[in-house]
């Protein structure tokens, strides 16, 4: 049905709000009959909101039906594991959403009746989804008929897949205008109050120019400033609420690597080296590469500069003839013979145009064909391709210009459009379907010809043999035998010079830098304890990540919360040493402006220069060769001419200040800002309202115990 179609290749607003219905049922299996403790009701917790438990078939019931949204939005029959993932994650923030959001809903009687449903589904008022996906492409308009027609049929004459995503919409629909409605109570119990307003219009009122002298931070060194133990422990108890910390664990692990033995790489070569006389007699290049080639035949058409730097000599310079061999030669990681299957006199580019028929559904292949079939006789016959083309190409690009495509070379179009084109003779037209739909081609100049070579590769990779992976296997294995322990662990490091890496890992990450399938590590790394050997699901210490077996010890396990002394003592040393250079400075400004009136005399004395700038207020977000410094934009605009600053704290460094002069902005109407600032504050509440009741819920999330 062309409806299904429609919908999804006008979803891409769709994808954005994917959040969730009911498509299919998840089964476990027998396993969840079987009593087992094992499968007990708390082992299967996947989270728990608000004191509501979601269970893991129940939440990955809603995760399937997801996904087959997902696979429609995308038209794909298979996701990978990055949508999945972006999958289980809206699954999961729509499920908090709807029981958060559900109390709250029935308690102040926000709700969505028939009628509303029905005027935004096929009334009056039709929601934007609904416009989008029912609007007449050739008139902006919406068809309202195709709606109703639909509706109708959606119990009857709809595939299941189609009456699914229409029922996942309206779930959507009804789900945004609760939201809405919400949203439009708490904005309209807030205002502005007359207060904010003259002082939003105070500060946009003038700009200053201004004069000031900086002493930047990196002016005095860290080992000028002294720095007790009692320091840094005050300093900590007094600002302990700074100092947060997520939980985390903390990974170190070696790397065996997968790779290629010298035995591999001679087999390799060996194998070559007998099919070569094999392959320079073979009749059938494509047939012979593609069955026994690492590498599937190319038809590429190549130029000398395009092909490895010695097949190219061979083939342009010492003019090998068709069916020569050239080889083996070592690149990449592979012995290659390159055959010549085929040498041409073509151009390197074309001059060509087309008209696009775009196809949406399988039903319209056999029209479209059938109009390019009729375009193409009609040009032949002496046609005006101009005209045709900007009646007919969807492609509107190039419709204006009467289809033209100018010049363009190989490899610059899809593959389809680019065979058609180099292939026509001058002023020939040709028809080729490609991803984008059906063109009518004429090639209307070609450039000059030079020679072009097809060449067949026969590829022969190395890669590491079974044996080879069963020795490094041992390897690893033997490694950690003898080094179950964290001490044995670094001492074999050591020792053996291995390259030892650290990973600081969060609970939901799905990879680790640096390794493919990471996310079994993680896993690992939450159910280990700290200083042991981590360990797969198969109890076993060796994870084999892509081309690494890989060998993990658990150093660190950090809980969410407020962090240890310890744990802070990095950033709490930081920020000690720049209050204190922030006292030392200010005390040096402070003595520098001592019974002066005078910047420049100040600066003298601070040995440092007087700077301007010009046109700040207080919106000004960032100070020309300063940066950000809200605390120094704060002062400036609200302390008058002719006076020096206090010392400012600012974020790199303290400052004096004067300001030389205001200048009144004018047009800054009160009722205006009084407009910017309701909306503002209604824009706001919006964004934050389903926030503030998500921070006032008890969440619990145990996902990453199962994925």
């Amino acid at each position: 049905m062309a409806t299904l179609q429609k919908i999804r290749t006008r979803a891409g607003l769709l994808i954005a709000i994917v959040i969730g219905i009911s498509l299919a049922a998840f089964i476990l299996g027998d396993l969840l009959q079987s009593g087992s403790s094992i499968l007990q009701r708390s082992q299967l917790e996947v989270g728990e909101i608000n004191g509501e438990s979601i269970q893991y078939q129940q939440f990955q019931k809603q995760v399937e039906e997801l996904g087959e949204i997902y696979k429609q939005n995308l038209q794909q029959s298979q996701l990978d594991e990055n949508n999945w993932a972006q999958v289980r994650e809206q699954t999961w923030q729509t499920m908090v959403q709807e029981i958060v959001m559900g109390d709250v809903y029935s308690d102040l009687g926000i709700d969505v009746s028939s009628d509303e449903l029905f005027d935004m589904l096929q009334g009056a008022n039709l929601h934007p989804i609904v416009q989008q996906i029912f609007r007449n492409p050739n008139t902006g308009q919406v068809d309202r008929g195709a709606v109703v027609n639909f509706l109708k049929n959606l119990d009857t004459n709809v595939a299941p897949e189609q009456r699914a995503y229409w029922l996942y919409l309206e779930k959507q629909i009804v789900n945004e205008r609760k939201q809405a409605k919400y949203s439009g109570m708490v904005g309209k119990g807030l205002y502005v109050t007359s207060s904010e307003i003259q002082n939003s219009v105070n500060e946009k009122s003038k700009s200053v120019n201004f004069e000031y002298v900086a002493l930047n931070y990196n002016t005095v060194s860290d080992s000028s400033i002294s720095v007790s133990e009692s320091d840094l422990k005050s300093y900590y108890e007094d600002n302990k609420s700074k100092f947060k910390q997520e939980k985390s664990r903390v990974i170190e692990y070696v790397e065996f690597p997968i790779k290629p033995s010298a035995a591999d790489y001679k087999e390799a070569e060996d194998w070559i080296n007998g099919i070569k006389a094999d392959f320079a007699n073979a009749s059938d290049n494509v047939q012979f590469v593609n069955a026994n080639s690492d590498v599937s035949y190319n038809s590429v058409w190549y130029k000398k500069e395009a092909l490895p730097a010695a097949v190219g000599a061979w083939i342009f310079d010492e003019g090998a003839k068709e069916n020569d061999v050239y080889g083996p030669y070592f690149e990449n990681e592979a012995y290659t013979l390159a055959k010549v299957d085929t040498l041409a006199m073509l151009p390197d580019s074309v001059k060509a145009r087309h008209i696009l028929i775009k196809i949406n559904t399988q039903e319209e292949v056999a029209k479209a064909q059938k109009l390019a079939d009729s375009l193409k006789t009609v040009i032949e016959k002496g046609g005006d391709f101009a005209a045709l083309a900007m009646k007919y190409s969807t492609d509107q690009g190039s419709a204006v210009k009467g289809g033209d495509l100018g010049w363009f070379g190989r490899g610059m179009m899809v593959k389809p459009f680019e065979e058609a084109a180099f292939k026509n003779a001058k002023n020939e037209v040709s028809i080729a379907m490609s991803q984008f739909g059906i063109h009518v081609i004429q090639t209307t100049d070609k450039g000059k010809p030079t020679l072009h070579a097809q060449v067949a590769f026969l590829v022969r990779n190395v890669t590491p043999s079974t044996r080879t992976e069963q020795d490094i296997y041992a390897q690893a294995s033997k490694f950690a035998i003898d080094n179950n322990t964290f001490e044995k662990f670094n001492k074999a490091v050591v020792e053996q010079k291995l390259n030892k890496k650290v990973a600081t890992v969060h609970e939901s990450d799905l990879n680790i830098v640096g390794l493919q399938n990471g996310r079994v590590l993680v896993r690992s790394a939450y159910e280990g304890k700290v200083g042991n050997i981590l360990k797969t699901s198969q109890e076993s210490p060796i994870f084999e990540l892509g081309n690494n077996f890989v060998i993990a010890v658990l150093t660190k396990a950090t809980e969410e919360g407020e962090a240890t002394f310890e744990d802070a003592r990095t950033q709490v040393e930081l920020a000690v040493r720049k209050q204190k250079k922030v006292e030392l400075l200010s005390k040096k400004a402070s003595d520098a402006a001592q019974g002066k009136s005078d910047l420049y005399a100040i600066a003298s004395a601070l040995n440092t220069s007087v700077r301007t700038a010009e046109n700040v207020d207080f919106n000004t977000f960032s100070i020309p060769g300063l940066g950000l410094e809200p605390a120094l934009v704060g002062t400036v605009t609200a302390m008058g001419t002719g006076k020096i600053s206090k010392p400012v704290e600012g974020n790199n460094g303290v400052y004096l200040a004067k300001v030389i002069t205001e200048t009144p902005v004018p047009g800054v109407d009160a009722k205006m800002e009084q407009t910017r600032l309701s909306q503002n504050v209604f824009y706001k509440a919006s964004s934050l309202a389903f926030e503030s009741q998500r921070k006032k819920a008890e969440i619990t999330d145990k996902r990453a115990k199962f994925y």
